[in-house]
């Protein structure tokens, strides 16, 4: 099928490329693991890649409505989302500054000083920017994808997942996301490590992602805990999938990117934040549809946004583990937040209220598709 035409869409966004490294936010719960690059505290503009807003469209409440997201394809629905204009087309005259992040804690210091007003972001930043703000800065509004996690290991030295005893596995940061489902997919194993140092049982390795494959053929780590495509990357070397966590979720799904919003820009501009979650279920239902352009959509995206497009040995592979979903699926992000309690890196957090999934359920109703839960989460 056709790419939408950008003639038949309204609307242009000024990209700009925000990064930071990620020791700007001592937090915890990391960076999203998912992103896989580098940080750099540069600021720089990056061209526009899609349509000019029309003069004659209608604007909303707000003039403008600046986006955050990863350059990575677990943010899929906001690299296709954007370029094909599906976004501007749902805020009409209304435009949008895009703003791309390395690491999760960059992306909640930027929302939490108002730099940015929606982001696309994983679960353990969100719930540690939450926690962090004793509930007063952001809200979780909609899902966006599930899946793309794997640990991968050098077939050679691992041939069994009793095997992993004894090994090097990497995770991408302490206490992010993989960190903490590798520990507790660990404990249920019986064995032991202590999650600060990661010594015991099972040798833990913080390795960041862009890193990884560098210290798996240089042979310091034994097997890897991580997202795609760093999983493909590693395959692509010769090591071999051991277990997909999605087998290990009900559904075999699990929030791995959401849809983050500030409570303020929420609660002045609900028309703004509507159009965007309709681009969102409507990008989603274009990428489902179109799978194959969809990932050369994003695939160039990536390019533009990291001099590097990925090649088809890791492309294909991890477009295919990644599924993009309105759902945020409330409880795995509960479930993963009590894994990290258990870890003993988090203290119990109170999550009442992360969620507000109002206006994406209004969405979906209009658009005849099947609302979604905040498994007890929601904005009361």
């Amino acid at each position: 099928m056709s790419a939408l035409s950008p003639s038949a869409l309204h609307g242009s966004s000024h990209r700009r490329r925000l990064t930071a490294a990620a020791a700007a936010l001592p937090i915890l719960f990391g960076a999203l693991a998912a992103c896989g690059y580098g940080s750099d505290d540069k600021t720089e503009d990056k061209p526009s890649a899609a349509p000019s807003t029309s003069a004659s469209a209608k604007k909303l409440s707000a003039d403008e409505v600046r986006i955050g997201y990863f350059p990575n394809l677990t943010h899929a629905t906001a690299l296709v989302g954007l370029k094909q204009g599906i976004f501007q087309k749902e805020l009409g005259g209304t435009s949008v500054k895009e703003l791309t992040f390395n690491a999760g804690p960059a992306e909640i210091e930027a929302l939490n000083a108002g730099s940015i007003d929606i982001g696309w972001i994983g679960p353990s930043p969100s719930i540690n920017g939450y926690t962090k703000s004793g509930g007063t800065n952001l809200r979780i509004i909609s899902g966006s994808a599930s899946g793309g996690v794997k640990l991968v290991v050098n077939p050679a030295k691992i041939k069994t997942l009793d095997d992993v005893k004894g090994k090097r596995i990497a995770t991408p940061q302490l206490g992010n996301t993989q960190d903490v489902a590798l520990l507790n997919w660990i404990a249920t194993k019986g064995w032991k490590v202590d999650a600060q140092s990661g010594k015991g049982d099972v040798s833990v390795v913080r390795t960041d992602n862009k890193i990884t494959p560098d210290a798996y053929k240089a042979g310091s780590i034994d097997g890897a805990w991580v997202p795609e495509p760093t999983a493909s990357k590693l395959v692509a070397q010769g090591a071999k999938v051991l277990l997909d966590e999605s087998t290990l979720w009900p559904d075999k799904k699990f929030v791995i990117t959401n849809v983050i919003v500030s409570q303020k820009f929420l609660a002045d501009h609900p028309d703004v934040v509507e159009a965007v979650l309709r681009g969102s279920v409507k990008a989603n239902e274009w990428i489902n549809a179109n799978t194959d352009q969809a990932k050369a959509v994003a695939n160039t995206e990536l390019e533009r946004l990291t001099q590097k497009a990925l090649k088809p040995e890791v492309l294909d592979p991890a477009w295919e583990s990644i599924q993009v979903i309105d759902d945020p699926l409330a409880a795995t992000a509960e479930q993963e937040a009590a894994h990290a309690v258990s870890a003993g890196l988090l203290k119990s957090p109170k999550l009442d209220g992360i969620y507000d999934l109002t206006l994406l359920n209004k969405v979906l109703k209009e658009l005849g598709k099947p609302t979604v839960d905040a498994a007890g989460l929601g904005k009361q």
